[in-house]
Protein backbone atom coordinates (compact mmCIF):
# COMPACT_ATOMS: atom_id res chain seq x y z
CA UNK A 1 0.00 0.00 0.00
CA UNK A 2 1.20 3.67 0.21
CA UNK A 3 3.64 4.84 2.90
CA UNK A 4 2.65 5.52 6.71
CA UNK A 5 4.44 6.67 9.52
CA UNK A 6 3.26 6.75 13.12
CA UNK A 7 4.89 7.15 16.70
CA UNK A 8 8.71 8.29 16.74
CA UNK A 9 11.34 6.55 14.45
CA UNK A 10 15.28 7.61 14.37
CA UNK A 11 16.18 10.10 10.79
CA UNK A 12 17.88 7.17 9.42
CA UNK A 13 17.02 3.28 9.51
CA UNK A 14 18.99 1.31 11.49
CA UNK A 15 20.90 3.52 13.61
CA UNK A 16 21.22 3.88 16.94
CA UNK A 17 18.09 4.91 18.53
CA UNK A 18 18.04 5.47 22.23
CA UNK A 19 15.75 5.08 24.96
CA UNK A 20 14.95 7.99 27.54
CA UNK A 21 17.30 5.57 29.83
CA UNK A 22 20.05 5.40 26.78
CA UNK A 23 19.57 1.67 26.37
CA UNK A 24 18.77 0.96 22.53
CA UNK A 25 15.07 0.67 20.86
CA UNK A 26 14.60 -2.87 19.30
CA UNK A 27 14.14 -2.19 15.66
CA UNK A 28 12.82 -4.87 13.88
CA UNK A 29 12.16 -5.50 10.33
CA UNK A 30 8.30 -7.05 8.93
CA UNK A 31 8.22 -8.13 5.29
CA UNK A 32 6.85 -9.91 2.61
CA UNK A 33 8.46 -11.38 -0.88
CA UNK A 34 12.29 -12.18 1.04
CA UNK A 35 13.79 -8.28 0.99
CA UNK A 36 12.19 -7.20 -2.06
CA UNK A 37 8.03 -6.78 -1.00
CA UNK A 38 6.18 -4.44 1.13
CA UNK A 39 8.00 -4.01 4.19
CA UNK A 40 7.40 -1.89 7.93
CA UNK A 41 10.20 -1.01 10.10
CA UNK A 42 8.60 -1.08 14.13
CA UNK A 43 10.77 0.42 17.19
CA UNK A 44 10.32 -2.28 20.63
CA UNK A 45 10.88 -1.50 24.03
CA UNK A 46 12.01 -4.82 24.32
CA UNK A 47 13.11 -7.51 21.83
CA UNK A 48 10.06 -9.26 20.04
CA UNK A 49 12.52 -12.66 20.88
CA UNK A 50 11.83 -12.27 24.26
CA UNK A 51 9.89 -15.43 24.88
CA UNK A 52 9.24 -16.81 27.92
CA UNK A 53 7.30 -19.90 27.81
CA UNK A 54 5.81 -21.95 24.69
CA UNK A 55 3.37 -24.48 24.74
CA UNK A 56 2.28 -26.48 22.36
CA UNK A 57 -1.55 -25.34 21.73
CA UNK A 58 -3.92 -27.58 20.02
CA UNK A 59 -3.99 -28.67 16.25
CA UNK A 60 -5.67 -27.35 13.45
CA UNK A 61 -8.69 -29.54 12.26
CA UNK A 62 -10.68 -29.52 8.86
CA UNK A 63 -13.92 -30.79 9.01
CA UNK A 64 -14.59 -31.33 4.74
CA UNK A 65 -17.62 -33.70 4.38
CA UNK A 66 -18.59 -36.01 0.93
CA UNK A 67 -19.33 -33.48 -0.99
CA UNK A 68 -22.20 -35.66 -3.10
CA UNK A 69 -23.29 -34.67 -6.90
CA UNK A 70 -22.09 -31.63 -8.24
CA UNK A 71 -24.59 -28.90 -7.66
CA UNK A 72 -25.70 -25.23 -7.09
CA UNK A 73 -25.75 -24.50 -3.02
CA UNK A 74 -27.59 -22.42 -0.91
CA UNK A 75 -26.27 -21.89 2.67
CA UNK A 76 -28.40 -20.31 5.10
CA UNK A 77 -26.54 -18.72 8.17
CA UNK A 78 -28.08 -16.78 9.50
CA UNK A 79 -28.54 -18.57 12.64
CA UNK A 80 -25.48 -20.24 13.11
CA UNK A 81 -24.46 -20.22 16.79
CA UNK A 82 -23.37 -16.89 18.76
CA UNK A 83 -20.24 -18.05 20.87
CA UNK A 84 -16.34 -17.74 21.49
CA UNK A 85 -14.17 -15.13 20.58
CA UNK A 86 -13.30 -13.96 17.07
CA UNK A 87 -10.80 -16.65 16.67
CA UNK A 88 -11.90 -19.46 18.42
CA UNK A 89 -15.87 -19.07 17.61
CA UNK A 90 -15.36 -19.85 13.73
CA UNK A 91 -17.46 -21.79 12.06
CA UNK A 92 -15.53 -23.43 9.28
CA UNK A 93 -17.38 -23.10 5.87
CA UNK A 94 -15.62 -23.91 2.83
CA UNK A 95 -12.28 -24.42 1.25
CA UNK A 96 -9.14 -25.55 -0.60
CA UNK A 97 -5.36 -25.29 -1.04
CA UNK A 98 -5.36 -21.85 -1.51
CA UNK A 99 -8.22 -20.09 0.82
CA UNK A 100 -10.51 -20.93 3.69
CA UNK A 101 -13.72 -19.01 4.45
CA UNK A 102 -15.37 -18.97 7.74
CA UNK A 103 -18.23 -17.07 9.83
CA UNK A 104 -18.59 -16.31 13.21
CA UNK A 105 -20.68 -14.20 15.81
CA UNK A 106 -18.00 -13.82 18.81
CA UNK A 107 -19.38 -12.56 22.01
CA UNK A 108 -16.39 -12.38 24.11
CA UNK A 109 -13.34 -10.45 23.03
CA UNK A 110 -9.49 -11.65 22.81
CA UNK A 111 -8.08 -12.30 25.89
CA UNK A 112 -4.72 -13.16 24.06
CA UNK A 113 -3.33 -11.92 20.56
CA UNK A 114 -3.36 -14.08 17.54
CA UNK A 115 -0.48 -14.31 14.50
CA UNK A 116 -1.31 -15.83 11.05
CA UNK A 117 2.11 -17.21 9.95
CA UNK A 118 1.00 -18.59 6.34
CA UNK A 119 -0.84 -15.77 4.52
CA UNK A 120 -2.85 -12.94 4.92
CA UNK A 121 -6.86 -12.30 6.47
CA UNK A 122 -9.73 -10.21 5.37
CA UNK A 123 -12.18 -10.07 7.87
CA UNK A 124 -15.25 -8.97 6.47
CA UNK A 125 -17.38 -7.12 9.60
CA UNK A 126 -21.18 -7.55 8.64
CA UNK A 127 -22.30 -5.90 12.16
CA UNK A 128 -20.71 -4.80 15.41
CA UNK A 129 -18.22 -2.35 15.90
CA UNK A 130 -15.30 -2.33 18.04
CA UNK A 131 -11.41 -2.11 17.34
CA UNK A 132 -8.66 -4.01 15.99
CA UNK A 133 -5.72 -4.06 17.91
CA UNK A 134 -1.95 -4.99 16.81
CA UNK A 135 1.61 -3.75 17.01
CA UNK A 136 0.94 -1.25 14.49
CA UNK A 137 -1.60 0.47 16.66
CA UNK A 138 -5.21 0.92 16.90
CA UNK A 139 -7.93 0.47 14.14
CA UNK A 140 -11.57 1.46 14.82
CA UNK A 141 -14.10 -0.86 12.96
CA UNK A 142 -17.55 -1.08 11.63
CA UNK A 143 -20.53 -2.41 9.39
CA UNK A 144 -19.11 -2.46 5.81
CA UNK A 145 -15.91 -2.81 7.17
CA UNK A 146 -13.11 -5.07 5.32
CA UNK A 147 -10.29 -5.48 7.86
CA UNK A 148 -7.11 -6.65 6.28
CA UNK A 149 -4.51 -8.22 8.21
CA UNK A 150 -1.12 -8.83 6.75
CA UNK A 151 0.72 -12.20 7.57
CA UNK A 152 2.80 -11.89 10.99
CA UNK A 153 0.95 -9.02 12.49
CA UNK A 154 0.29 -9.68 15.87
CA UNK A 155 -3.22 -8.56 16.48
CA UNK A 156 -6.79 -8.91 18.51
CA UNK A 157 -10.11 -8.03 17.95
CA UNK A 158 -12.21 -6.13 21.20
CA UNK A 159 -15.76 -6.19 20.45
CA UNK A 160 -17.44 -2.99 21.44
CA UNK A 161 -19.66 -3.73 24.24
CA UNK A 162 -23.51 -4.10 23.56
CA UNK A 163 -22.65 -4.23 19.62
CA UNK A 164 -23.69 -7.66 18.41
CA UNK A 165 -21.21 -9.32 15.84
CA UNK A 166 -21.15 -10.90 12.74
CA UNK A 167 -17.98 -11.82 10.74
CA UNK A 168 -17.12 -13.47 7.39
CA UNK A 169 -13.46 -14.60 7.32
CA UNK A 170 -11.15 -15.14 4.13
CA UNK A 171 -8.02 -16.80 5.21
CA UNK A 172 -5.06 -17.24 2.12
CA UNK A 173 -3.38 -20.93 2.70
CA UNK A 174 -0.17 -18.82 1.70
CA UNK A 175 0.22 -15.48 -0.01
CA UNK A 176 -0.87 -11.99 0.14
CA UNK A 177 -4.14 -10.12 -0.43
CA UNK A 178 -3.68 -6.85 -2.43
CA UNK A 179 -5.33 -4.17 -4.52
CA UNK A 180 -5.78 -5.34 -8.30
CA UNK A 181 -3.04 -4.41 -10.43
CA UNK A 182 -4.99 -3.27 -13.02
CA UNK A 183 -6.01 -0.65 -10.29
CA UNK A 184 -2.41 0.63 -9.82
CA UNK A 185 -0.08 2.64 -11.97
CA UNK A 186 4.18 1.96 -11.86
CA UNK A 187 4.60 3.91 -8.65
CA UNK A 188 2.24 2.42 -6.67
CA UNK A 189 -0.77 5.12 -6.81
CA UNK A 190 -4.19 4.28 -7.63
CA UNK A 191 -5.11 5.25 -11.28
CA UNK A 192 -8.07 7.65 -11.40
CA UNK A 193 -10.43 5.18 -12.81
CA UNK A 194 -9.95 2.09 -10.02
CA UNK A 195 -13.10 2.13 -7.61
CA UNK A 196 -11.30 3.15 -4.96
CA UNK A 197 -8.34 5.37 -3.63
CA UNK A 198 -5.61 6.16 -0.49
CA UNK A 199 -8.69 8.17 0.97
CA UNK A 200 -10.85 5.24 1.29
CA UNK A 201 -8.23 2.97 3.15
CA UNK A 202 -7.98 3.74 6.68
CA UNK A 203 -4.47 2.43 8.39
CA UNK A 204 -4.21 2.55 12.05
CA UNK A 205 -5.28 5.84 13.64
CA UNK A 206 -3.67 5.77 17.00
CA UNK A 207 -0.85 3.96 18.16
CA UNK A 208 0.13 3.47 22.44
CA UNK A 209 3.18 1.81 23.26
CA UNK A 210 2.55 -0.53 26.52
CA UNK A 211 5.18 -0.72 29.14
CA UNK A 212 4.12 -3.42 31.25
CA UNK A 213 5.31 -6.60 32.84
CA UNK A 214 3.22 -9.85 33.88
CA UNK A 215 2.44 -12.92 31.77
CA UNK A 216 0.80 -11.99 28.19
CA UNK A 217 0.06 -15.00 25.75
CA UNK A 218 0.30 -14.61 21.88
CA UNK A 219 -1.09 -17.49 19.63
CA UNK A 220 0.87 -18.34 17.08
CA UNK A 221 -1.05 -20.59 13.65
CA UNK A 222 1.45 -22.11 11.47
CA UNK A 223 2.12 -25.61 10.27
CA UNK A 224 -1.16 -27.04 11.26
CA UNK A 225 -0.83 -26.15 14.89
CA UNK A 226 -1.80 -23.20 16.99
CA UNK A 227 0.81 -22.58 19.46
CA UNK A 228 1.33 -20.80 22.66
CA UNK A 229 3.93 -18.08 22.94
CA UNK A 230 4.24 -16.46 26.40
CA UNK A 231 5.86 -13.13 27.45
CA UNK A 232 6.75 -11.63 30.30
CA UNK A 233 6.89 -8.18 28.74
CA UNK A 234 3.41 -6.85 27.40
CA UNK A 235 3.68 -7.57 22.64
CA UNK A 236 2.61 -4.08 21.81
CA UNK A 237 5.44 -2.30 22.96
CA UNK A 238 6.05 -0.62 19.68
CA UNK A 239 7.22 3.09 20.32
CA UNK A 240 7.32 3.94 16.60
CA UNK A 241 7.01 2.74 12.64
CA UNK A 242 6.84 3.50 9.39
CA UNK A 243 6.39 1.40 6.21
CA UNK A 244 4.18 0.58 3.23
CA UNK A 245 3.17 -2.97 5.43
CA UNK A 246 0.33 -2.35 7.88
CA UNK A 247 -3.47 -4.13 8.79
CA UNK A 248 -5.90 -1.59 7.51
CA UNK A 249 -9.57 -1.08 6.81
CA UNK A 250 -11.97 -0.59 3.82
CA UNK A 251 -15.42 -0.51 3.65
CA UNK A 252 -17.79 -1.79 1.33
CA UNK A 253 -19.67 1.78 0.87
CA UNK A 254 -16.82 3.05 -0.05
CA UNK A 255 -16.45 1.40 -3.39
CA UNK A 256 -17.55 3.38 -6.16
CA UNK A 257 -19.68 1.20 -9.30
CA UNK A 258 -18.14 0.82 -12.39
CA UNK A 259 -21.05 0.65 -15.05
CA UNK A 260 -22.52 0.79 -18.49
CA UNK A 261 -25.00 1.02 -21.04
CA UNK A 262 -25.09 -2.99 -21.22
CA UNK A 263 -24.64 -5.11 -18.17
CA UNK A 264 -21.03 -5.46 -17.06
CA UNK A 265 -19.00 -8.68 -16.32
CA UNK A 266 -18.17 -9.76 -12.60
CA UNK A 267 -14.57 -8.16 -12.80
CA UNK A 268 -15.92 -4.66 -12.39
CA UNK A 269 -16.44 -5.67 -8.93
CA UNK A 270 -13.16 -6.87 -8.23
CA UNK A 271 -12.24 -5.22 -4.59
CA UNK A 272 -9.05 -7.48 -3.68
CA UNK A 273 -6.49 -9.65 -5.42
CA UNK A 274 -5.69 -12.86 -3.24
CA UNK A 275 -3.15 -16.21 -3.79
CA UNK A 276 -6.10 -18.37 -6.37
CA UNK A 277 -8.84 -16.07 -5.77
CA UNK A 278 -10.35 -12.53 -6.08
CA UNK A 279 -13.08 -11.15 -3.64
CA UNK A 280 -15.81 -8.65 -5.42
CA UNK A 281 -18.26 -6.25 -3.57
CA UNK A 282 -21.54 -5.68 -4.84
CA UNK A 283 -22.93 -2.90 -4.13
CA UNK A 284 -26.13 0.12 -4.75
CA UNK A 285 -25.80 1.24 -8.43
CA UNK A 286 -27.64 2.43 -11.39
CA UNK A 287 -28.02 -0.12 -14.02
CA UNK A 288 -27.62 -0.26 -17.11
CA UNK A 289 -28.84 2.51 -19.70
CA UNK A 290 -28.76 0.83 -23.15
CA UNK A 291 -32.31 1.27 -24.42
CA UNK A 292 -32.53 -2.01 -24.60
CA UNK A 293 -30.54 -3.33 -21.99
CA UNK A 294 -31.39 -6.64 -19.60
CA UNK A 295 -29.84 -5.56 -16.19
CA UNK A 296 -29.86 -8.88 -15.05
CA UNK A 297 -27.23 -10.95 -15.59
CA UNK A 298 -26.74 -13.54 -18.32
CA UNK A 299 -26.20 -16.98 -17.53
CA UNK A 300 -23.22 -18.16 -17.15
CA UNK A 301 -20.42 -21.18 -17.07
CA UNK A 302 -17.63 -20.97 -14.28
CA UNK A 303 -15.47 -22.53 -16.56
CA UNK A 304 -12.20 -21.83 -14.47
CA UNK A 305 -14.08 -20.79 -11.24
CA UNK A 306 -16.19 -21.83 -8.36
CA UNK A 307 -18.42 -18.73 -7.28
CA UNK A 308 -19.12 -17.78 -3.57
CA UNK A 309 -21.54 -14.91 -2.86
CA UNK A 310 -22.27 -13.91 0.97
CA UNK A 311 -25.23 -11.27 1.29
CA UNK A 312 -25.46 -8.37 3.36
CA UNK A 313 -28.27 -6.51 2.74
CA UNK A 314 -30.59 -5.01 0.06
CA UNK A 315 -32.37 -7.53 -2.48
CA UNK A 316 -30.19 -9.03 -4.94
CA UNK A 317 -31.65 -8.72 -8.33
CA UNK A 318 -31.19 -11.88 -9.82
CA UNK A 319 -32.32 -13.92 -7.08
CA UNK A 320 -35.38 -13.49 -4.36
CA UNK A 321 -36.06 -15.65 -1.24
CA UNK A 322 -32.44 -15.16 -0.05
CA UNK A 323 -32.30 -13.81 3.38
CA UNK A 324 -29.05 -11.34 4.43
CA UNK A 325 -26.22 -13.59 5.97
CA UNK A 326 -26.90 -16.41 3.13
CA UNK A 327 -24.40 -18.04 1.17
CA UNK A 328 -24.54 -19.40 -2.16
CA UNK A 329 -21.82 -21.84 -3.71
CA UNK A 330 -22.32 -21.82 -7.65
CA UNK A 331 -19.11 -24.50 -8.78
CA UNK A 332 -17.68 -24.75 -12.10
CA UNK A 333 -18.34 -27.14 -14.66
CA UNK A 334 -22.51 -26.05 -14.70
CA UNK A 335 -23.87 -23.10 -15.50
CA UNK A 336 -26.59 -20.13 -13.43
CA UNK A 337 -27.77 -17.69 -14.22
CA UNK A 338 -30.79 -15.62 -12.66
CA UNK A 339 -33.86 -17.03 -10.93
CA UNK A 340 -36.91 -17.50 -13.23
CA UNK A 341 -38.55 -14.32 -14.24
CA UNK A 342 -36.23 -11.53 -13.02
CA UNK A 343 -34.09 -11.73 -16.20
CA UNK A 344 -37.30 -10.51 -18.10
CA UNK A 345 -38.58 -8.76 -14.97
CA UNK A 346 -35.23 -6.53 -14.50
CA UNK A 347 -35.86 -4.88 -17.67
CA UNK A 348 -36.84 -1.06 -17.06
CA UNK A 349 -35.70 -1.19 -13.49
CA UNK A 350 -33.09 1.53 -12.84
CA UNK A 351 -31.13 0.78 -10.33
CA UNK A 352 -30.25 -2.19 -7.49
CA UNK A 353 -30.14 -1.39 -3.63
CA UNK A 354 -28.25 -5.17 -3.42
CA UNK A 355 -25.01 -5.37 -0.68
CA UNK A 356 -23.00 -8.81 -1.03
CA UNK A 357 -19.31 -9.81 -0.52
CA UNK A 358 -18.24 -12.49 -3.68
CA UNK A 359 -14.91 -14.79 -3.56
CA UNK A 360 -14.48 -16.42 -6.55
CA UNK A 361 -11.74 -19.05 -6.37
CA UNK A 362 -9.86 -21.08 -9.28
CA UNK A 363 -9.80 -24.44 -7.50
CA UNK A 364 -12.72 -26.45 -6.85
CA UNK A 365 -13.87 -25.20 -3.20
CA UNK A 366 -14.75 -28.20 -0.61
CA UNK A 367 -17.25 -27.83 1.92
CA UNK A 368 -17.90 -28.54 5.93
CA UNK A 369 -19.89 -30.45 8.13
CA UNK A 370 -21.10 -27.46 9.57
CA UNK A 371 -22.11 -25.77 5.44
CA UNK A 372 -23.76 -28.90 4.50
CA UNK A 373 -26.18 -28.99 7.73
CA UNK A 374 -27.22 -25.42 7.07
CA UNK A 375 -28.02 -26.09 2.88
CA UNK A 376 -30.83 -25.76 1.24
CA UNK A 377 -31.59 -28.65 -0.34
CA UNK A 378 -34.23 -27.08 -2.84
CA UNK A 379 -32.17 -24.28 -3.89
CA UNK A 380 -30.58 -26.67 -7.01
CA UNK A 381 -33.97 -27.15 -8.44
CA UNK A 382 -34.79 -23.29 -8.14
CA UNK A 383 -34.41 -22.18 -11.98
CA UNK A 384 -37.50 -24.46 -12.75
CA UNK A 385 -40.42 -21.84 -13.73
Amino acid sequence: MYYVTRGNIPHKRHTQFRQPDGSLYHEELMGIHGFSGNKSLLYHLRPPTAVQRVEPGCEVKTSEAPQGAIRHRLLRTADIPAGGDPVQGRVPMMGNNDVRISLVRPQQAMNYWYRYAHGDEVIFIHEGKGVLESQFGSLRYGPGDYLVIPTGVMWRLLPEQGSPQRMLVVETAGGHIEPPRRYINNHGQFLESAPYSERDIRPPDRLDPHDESGEFEVRVKARGRISRYFYNHHPLDVVGWDGYLWPFAFNINDFEPITGRVHQPPPVHQTFDGPGFVLCSFVPRLFDYHPEAIPAPYNHSNVDSDEVIYYVAGDFMSRRGIEAASITVHPNGIPHGPAPGTYEGSIGKTETRELAVMVDTFRPLLLTQEALALEDEGYAFSWLS
